[in-house]
């Protein structure tokens, strides 16, 4: 499938299933949120070797379906093939584990999928590591830039264009601390 193709798929999949959504603490519905993990995926693909665009923007656009939607593995295999599916999985945390090892057992499955799979979750950082809702706490703000270096330490060589936006992000994100 090509790429405008695959993208147009995807991203109606996702607005079907984010629908009524917003981002928390705007009101802007979470496709914003979607797309903009997507177009850095499509800047980071000219950025980078051998680098499967058409996968990474499906698992991009369709990354928090499972996790914030009713959609099941099952029906995103069946709508995008099981290499998408398993992606998107591999993104999404397990819930019955405790809070504090859900993000590090989220990395480890990701690691074990290609780069491209790894490249969303930096992306996903990265698009989220803007101003953060005003109800966050000093708390909850300073536990994400730790989440967020620990990402970008976790899944370093997997995409430099990527890390090197996520590194100058965590530096400027600091600003929210004071």
């Amino acid at each position: 499938m090509d790429l405008q193709s695959a993208y147009q798929k995807a991203i109606s999949f996702a607005a079907n299933k984010h629908a009524g959504q917003t981002i928390t603490g705007t009101p802007l519905p979470y496709l914003v949120h979607v797309c903009n993990v997507a177009m850095e995926i499509l800047i980071a693909s000219q950025h980078s070797l051998d680098f499967n665009v058409t996968s990474a923007v499906q698992v991009a656009l369709l990354h928090d379906t499972i996790e914030d939607t009713n959609t099941s593995y099952e029906e995103l295999s069946e709508a995008f093939g099981e290499d998408i599916a398993a992606g998107v999985l591999a993104l999404t945390k397990n819930e019955e584990l405790p809070k504090a090892e859900q993000m590090q057992d989220s990395l480890k499955r990701i690691k074990a999928h290609p780069k491209e799979v790894w490249a969303v979750k930096l992306a996903d950082r990265i698009t989220n590591l803007q101003k953060p809702p005003e109800l966050w706490n000093a708390s909850k703000k300073s536990s994400y830039l730790e989440e967020a270096v620990s990402i970008a330490t976790y899944l370093e060589g997997g995409n430099p264009y990527l890390e090197n936006r996520i590194s100058k992000l965590i530096q400027s994100y600091k600003i929210y601390l004071l």
